[in-house]
Protein backbone atom coordinates (compact mmCIF):
# COMPACT_ATOMS: atom_id res chain seq x y z
CA UNK A 1 0.00 0.00 0.00
CA UNK A 2 1.38 3.20 -1.24
CA UNK A 3 0.43 6.40 1.47
CA UNK A 4 2.83 8.82 -0.51
CA UNK A 5 0.64 11.28 -2.38
CA UNK A 6 1.92 13.74 -4.98
CA UNK A 7 0.93 17.66 -4.19
CA UNK A 8 0.83 19.69 -6.71
CA UNK A 9 -0.87 23.45 -6.79
CA UNK A 10 -1.85 24.10 -10.27
CA UNK A 11 -2.90 28.26 -8.95
CA UNK A 12 -5.62 29.57 -11.53
CA UNK A 13 -5.99 27.30 -14.52
CA UNK A 14 -8.60 26.38 -17.27
CA UNK A 15 -11.22 23.66 -16.45
CA UNK A 16 -10.90 21.79 -19.82
CA UNK A 17 -6.69 22.08 -19.10
CA UNK A 18 -7.43 20.98 -15.46
CA UNK A 19 -10.09 18.09 -16.35
CA UNK A 20 -7.86 16.45 -19.24
CA UNK A 21 -5.00 16.62 -16.75
CA UNK A 22 -6.71 14.86 -14.22
CA UNK A 23 -7.85 11.97 -16.64
CA UNK A 24 -4.48 11.10 -17.88
CA UNK A 25 -3.59 10.39 -14.61
CA UNK A 26 -6.51 9.10 -13.44
CA UNK A 27 -6.63 6.79 -16.79
CA UNK A 28 -2.30 6.16 -15.86
CA UNK A 29 -3.50 5.03 -12.82
CA UNK A 30 -6.07 2.31 -13.82
CA UNK A 31 -3.71 0.96 -16.46
CA UNK A 32 -1.09 0.20 -13.82
CA UNK A 33 -4.13 -1.30 -11.81
CA UNK A 34 -4.66 -3.60 -14.75
CA UNK A 35 -1.33 -4.30 -15.89
CA UNK A 36 -0.58 -5.49 -12.11
CA UNK A 37 -3.33 -7.76 -12.18
CA UNK A 38 -2.25 -9.21 -15.24
CA UNK A 39 1.55 -9.44 -13.80
CA UNK A 40 -0.31 -11.30 -10.11
CA UNK A 41 -2.04 -14.02 -12.83
CA UNK A 42 1.08 -15.04 -14.15
CA UNK A 43 3.27 -14.50 -10.74
CA UNK A 44 5.17 -11.43 -11.57
CA UNK A 45 6.02 -8.59 -8.98
CA UNK A 46 3.58 -6.09 -8.75
CA UNK A 47 4.47 -1.88 -9.06
CA UNK A 48 3.01 0.46 -6.69
CA UNK A 49 -0.01 2.19 -7.71
CA UNK A 50 0.38 6.45 -7.84
CA UNK A 51 -1.85 9.19 -5.75
CA UNK A 52 -1.82 12.39 -6.71
CA UNK A 53 -4.25 15.73 -4.77
CA UNK A 54 -4.17 18.77 -6.79
CA UNK A 55 -5.41 22.09 -5.77
CA UNK A 56 -6.35 24.67 -8.20
CA UNK A 57 -8.71 27.94 -9.03
CA UNK A 58 -10.48 28.10 -12.39
CA UNK A 59 -11.70 30.75 -13.58
CA UNK A 60 -15.78 31.06 -14.00
CA UNK A 61 -17.29 28.04 -14.84
CA UNK A 62 -20.42 25.98 -14.13
CA UNK A 63 -19.94 22.35 -14.37
CA UNK A 64 -22.68 19.79 -14.35
CA UNK A 65 -22.33 16.10 -12.97
CA UNK A 66 -23.83 12.96 -14.94
CA UNK A 67 -26.94 12.73 -12.89
CA UNK A 68 -27.88 16.65 -13.12
CA UNK A 69 -30.42 18.34 -15.13
CA UNK A 70 -29.77 21.15 -17.60
CA UNK A 71 -32.81 23.07 -16.49
CA UNK A 72 -30.21 23.76 -13.47
CA UNK A 73 -28.25 26.15 -15.27
CA UNK A 74 -30.65 29.42 -15.29
CA UNK A 75 -28.74 31.45 -18.56
CA UNK A 76 -28.41 30.63 -21.96
CA UNK A 77 -25.71 30.09 -24.23
CA UNK A 78 -25.45 34.21 -24.98
CA UNK A 79 -25.56 34.87 -21.14
CA UNK A 80 -22.59 32.24 -20.47
CA UNK A 81 -20.75 33.99 -23.54
CA UNK A 82 -21.53 38.01 -22.56
CA UNK A 83 -20.33 37.08 -18.57
CA UNK A 84 -17.34 34.91 -19.83
CA UNK A 85 -18.63 31.93 -18.45
CA UNK A 86 -17.76 28.53 -19.59
CA UNK A 87 -20.09 25.20 -18.97
CA UNK A 88 -18.89 21.81 -19.17
CA UNK A 89 -21.12 18.80 -18.74
CA UNK A 90 -18.69 16.01 -17.23
CA UNK A 91 -18.84 12.11 -15.53
CA UNK A 92 -19.01 13.07 -12.04
CA UNK A 93 -21.93 12.18 -9.76
CA UNK A 94 -24.08 15.19 -8.45
CA UNK A 95 -25.62 18.04 -10.17
CA UNK A 96 -24.36 21.32 -11.48
CA UNK A 97 -22.11 23.75 -9.18
CA UNK A 98 -19.76 26.82 -9.83
CA UNK A 99 -15.86 26.64 -9.70
CA UNK A 100 -14.51 30.52 -9.84
CA UNK A 101 -11.56 32.31 -8.37
CA UNK A 102 -11.28 32.41 -4.31
CA UNK A 103 -12.53 28.83 -4.38
CA UNK A 104 -9.54 26.15 -3.43
CA UNK A 105 -10.84 23.45 -6.11
CA UNK A 106 -9.28 19.66 -4.92
CA UNK A 107 -8.53 16.88 -7.09
CA UNK A 108 -7.52 13.99 -5.33
CA UNK A 109 -6.59 10.90 -7.93
CA UNK A 110 -6.17 8.47 -5.23
CA UNK A 111 -5.83 4.18 -5.67
CA UNK A 112 -7.93 3.32 -2.85
CA UNK A 113 -6.59 0.54 -2.74
CA UNK A 114 -3.97 2.11 -1.12
CA UNK A 115 -6.33 3.50 1.53
CA UNK A 116 -9.61 1.95 2.17
CA UNK A 117 -12.24 0.51 -0.32
CA UNK A 118 -15.22 2.15 1.15
CA UNK A 119 -15.73 5.24 -1.41
CA UNK A 120 -18.73 6.72 1.51
CA UNK A 121 -15.54 7.28 3.92
CA UNK A 122 -13.77 8.42 1.42
CA UNK A 123 -16.49 11.17 0.84
CA UNK A 124 -16.64 11.24 4.73
CA UNK A 125 -13.07 12.16 5.39
CA UNK A 126 -12.91 15.15 2.80
CA UNK A 127 -15.75 16.36 4.31
CA UNK A 128 -13.94 16.26 8.04
CA UNK A 129 -10.97 18.03 6.59
CA UNK A 130 -12.95 21.01 5.40
CA UNK A 131 -14.46 20.89 8.78
CA UNK A 132 -11.37 20.64 10.65
CA UNK A 133 -9.88 23.35 8.58
CA UNK A 134 -12.86 25.87 9.32
CA UNK A 135 -12.42 24.99 12.92
CA UNK A 136 -8.91 26.95 13.17
CA UNK A 137 -11.01 30.02 11.76
CA UNK A 138 -13.28 29.50 14.06
CA UNK A 139 -16.34 28.73 11.75
CA UNK A 140 -18.46 26.01 13.06
CA UNK A 141 -19.52 23.51 10.43
CA UNK A 142 -20.75 19.90 9.88
CA UNK A 143 -23.17 17.62 7.56
CA UNK A 144 -26.80 16.88 6.95
CA UNK A 145 -27.82 13.59 6.53
CA UNK A 146 -28.68 12.88 3.08
CA UNK A 147 -26.40 15.50 1.57
CA UNK A 148 -23.14 15.27 0.44
CA UNK A 149 -20.45 17.96 1.42
CA UNK A 150 -20.24 20.59 4.28
CA UNK A 151 -22.68 23.21 5.77
CA UNK A 152 -23.02 25.69 8.24
CA UNK A 153 -26.22 25.89 10.55
CA UNK A 154 -26.49 22.37 9.68
CA UNK A 155 -29.48 21.64 12.24
CA UNK A 156 -31.29 24.80 11.36
CA UNK A 157 -33.72 24.00 7.97
CA UNK A 158 -33.77 28.07 7.18
CA UNK A 159 -30.21 29.38 7.89
CA UNK A 160 -28.31 26.23 6.79
CA UNK A 161 -26.03 27.10 3.70
CA UNK A 162 -23.57 25.13 2.13
CA UNK A 163 -19.85 26.23 2.13
CA UNK A 164 -17.58 23.21 0.36
CA UNK A 165 -19.36 20.70 -2.23
CA UNK A 166 -17.99 17.19 -3.38
CA UNK A 167 -19.00 15.43 -6.67
CA UNK A 168 -16.96 12.39 -7.48
CA UNK A 169 -15.74 9.66 -9.80
CA UNK A 170 -14.76 6.48 -8.83
CA UNK A 171 -13.98 3.52 -11.03
CA UNK A 172 -11.47 0.42 -9.54
CA UNK A 173 -11.17 2.16 -6.54
CA UNK A 174 -9.39 4.83 -8.30
CA UNK A 175 -10.99 8.55 -7.74
CA UNK A 176 -10.76 11.83 -10.05
CA UNK A 177 -12.65 15.14 -9.39
CA UNK A 178 -13.55 16.02 -5.79
CA UNK A 179 -14.36 19.24 -3.88
CA UNK A 180 -14.78 22.88 -4.10
CA UNK A 181 -14.48 24.98 -1.10
CA UNK A 182 -15.69 28.41 -0.87
CA UNK A 183 -12.69 30.79 0.60
CA UNK A 184 -13.15 33.89 -0.97
CA UNK A 185 -15.78 32.82 -3.94
CA UNK A 186 -17.82 35.66 -5.66
CA UNK A 187 -21.56 34.06 -4.60
CA UNK A 188 -23.13 36.49 -7.09
CA UNK A 189 -22.54 33.72 -9.45
CA UNK A 190 -24.25 31.09 -7.43
CA UNK A 191 -27.53 32.69 -8.52
CA UNK A 192 -27.07 31.77 -11.87
CA UNK A 193 -27.81 28.27 -11.14
CA UNK A 194 -29.89 25.61 -8.90
CA UNK A 195 -26.75 24.69 -6.89
CA UNK A 196 -26.31 20.87 -6.32
CA UNK A 197 -30.01 20.82 -7.45
CA UNK A 198 -30.93 21.93 -4.19
CA UNK A 199 -33.16 25.04 -4.24
CA UNK A 200 -34.12 25.76 -0.94
CA UNK A 201 -30.50 26.12 0.65
CA UNK A 202 -27.84 28.88 0.32
CA UNK A 203 -24.33 28.78 -0.34
CA UNK A 204 -21.60 30.91 1.78
CA UNK A 205 -18.12 31.28 2.15
CA UNK A 206 -15.35 31.67 4.55
CA UNK A 207 -14.81 35.75 3.71
CA UNK A 208 -18.94 35.81 3.78
CA UNK A 209 -18.82 34.13 6.99
CA UNK A 210 -15.68 36.10 8.04
CA UNK A 211 -16.74 39.51 6.96
CA UNK A 212 -12.70 39.56 5.48
CA UNK A 213 -10.50 38.08 2.39
CA UNK A 214 -8.84 34.94 3.46
CA UNK A 215 -5.12 34.34 2.59
CA UNK A 216 -6.36 31.80 0.10
CA UNK A 217 -2.51 29.65 0.93
CA UNK A 218 -2.62 29.98 4.51
CA UNK A 219 -6.29 28.24 4.21
CA UNK A 220 -4.70 25.59 1.61
CA UNK A 221 -2.01 24.93 3.76
CA UNK A 222 -3.71 23.78 6.53
CA UNK A 223 -6.44 21.99 4.55
CA UNK A 224 -3.40 19.99 3.00
CA UNK A 225 -2.48 18.97 6.41
CA UNK A 226 -5.60 18.25 7.42
CA UNK A 227 -6.19 15.59 4.56
CA UNK A 228 -2.90 14.26 5.40
CA UNK A 229 -3.29 13.56 8.73
CA UNK A 230 -7.25 12.06 7.95
CA UNK A 231 -5.86 9.70 4.74
CA UNK A 232 -2.57 8.90 6.98
CA UNK A 233 -0.51 10.01 3.58
CA UNK A 234 3.23 11.32 3.11
CA UNK A 235 3.24 14.37 0.76
CA UNK A 236 5.34 14.39 -2.03
CA UNK A 237 6.01 18.09 -3.52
Amino acid sequence: MNKQVIFEDLGEIEYQEAWDYQTEIFDSIVAEKTSNRKKEDNGIEVSETKNHLIFCEHPHVYTLGKSGKESHLLMNQTELDENKISYHKINRGGDITYHGPGQIVGYPIFDLDNFFTDIHKYLRFIEEAVILTLEEYGIKSGRIDGLTGVWLDMDDRIKSRKICALGVKCSRWVTMHGFAFNVNTDLSLFKNIVPCGIDDKAVTSMQQELGKELNISEVKSKLLVNLANLFDFDIQS
